[in-house]
C-alpha cells in the first residue's frame, strides 16, 4: 500500500519533488524472523513534514535507518533526496549522509569532550567541507536557535532543552535536505518539548523537509501535515485503531 504526503506551498511555490521514496520495501533482520518492514511503498514531498507512529517493535526505527542509509533493505528499492541509495556502498553512503541527511536523537548523543560550537561543526568537518565556511554557518545557527552564548560551554552544562537545541544545529550544519528526528522530545520535560515541537515547526515553515518519529500523537498532530502508521512491519490507514 502507497502512501504519499501531498506537497506543500512553500513561500509561494509548489513543491512536488519527493525527498523519499519507498517502492516495495521489506527488511528482514534473521531468516525466519518477521520482516521488521514489509512491503512498504510510500513517499513523503519536499517541503512536507511527516509524523511516523506506531507501538514499539512496529518498524519505526527500521524505517529511519532505512532512510538514512543506515541500514539497507532485504528486497526493494530505497531513493532519498533524488539518490537511490540502496544500491550504494558504504563510501558513498557515508558521503550521502553527510550532504542530504542531518539525524537528531532522543538523547541528543552530543560528545561531552567537545564544546557546544565543536560538536556542531563535527558533521561538516566530516563532510570535508571549508572551515571557514564551516564556521559561519555553525554560529549563524546557534544564533538562530538561540544559543550562541553556550558556544563555548561543554553539554553537561546545559539543559535538555538546550542540548536539543545544540543537536538541532548539528544536524543542520550541512544544510541537508532531508531532517530525521527520532522521539526529539522524548526525553524532555512537557513545556520543553513543545518549544522544540514549535522550533521543527518553525523550520519546516522555512522549507525544511522533516520526518519525525514519535509515539506522542499529540505531538504529531499539532506538527506533522500527516501521519505514517506502522503496525508490525506494515504501513496502516492513518485512521485505522493501532494497538498500543
Amino acid at each position: 500500500m502507497r502512501q504519499h504526503i501531498a506537497g506543500q506551498h512553500i513561500a509561494g511555490q509548489h513543491i512536488a519533488d519527493d525527498a523519499i521514496r519507498f517502492d516495495g520495501v521489506t527488511k528482514i533482520y534473521q531468516a525466519g524472523a518477521p520482516a521488521a518492514l514489509a512491503d512498504v511503498s510510500l513517499t513523503v514531498a519536499a517541503g512536507e513534514v511527516a509524523a511516523v507512529m506506531g507501538p514499539s517493535g512496529s518498524g519505526k526505527s527500521t524505517l529511519l535507518n532505512l532512510v538514512a542509509g543506515l541500514d539497507k533493505p532485504t528486497s526493494g528499492t530505497v531513493t532519498v533526496a533524488g539518490l537511490r541509495i540502496d544500491t550504494l556502498g558504504e563510501t558513498a553512503l557515508a558521503r550521502f549522509r553527510a550532504r542530504h541527511v542531518g539525524i537528531i536523537f532522543q538523547f541528543f548523543n552530543l560528545l561531552d569532550d567537545l564544546t557546544v560550537a565543536d560538536n556542531v561543526l563535527l558533521p561538516a568537518q566530516l563532510a570535508g567541507a571549508s572551515r571557514r565556511l564551516a564556521r559561519a554557518r555553525a554560529e549563524g545557527l546557534l544564533e538562530q536557535l538561540g544559543i550562541e552564548e553556550h558556544r563555548d560551554d561543554y553539554p553537561a552544562r546545559l539543559s535538555g532543552g538546550q542540548r536539543q537545541r545544540v543537536a538541532i544545529a548539528r544536524a543542520l550544519v550541512n544544510s541537508p535536505e532531508l531532517l530525521l528526528a527520532d522521539e526529539p522530545t522524548g526525553a524532555l520535560d512537557t513545556a520543553t518539548g513543545q518549544e522544540i515541537g514549535r522550533l521543527l515547526r518553525e523550520l519546516n515553515a522555512a522549507g525544511q523537509t522533516l520526518v519525525l518519529v514519535t509515539h506522542d500523537p499529540a505531538l504529531a498532530q499539532r506538527y506533522a501535515a500527516r501521519t505514517l502508521q506502522l503496525v508490525d512491519g506494515c504501513l496502516v490507514p492513518s485512521n485505522a485503531a493501532v494497538p498500543a
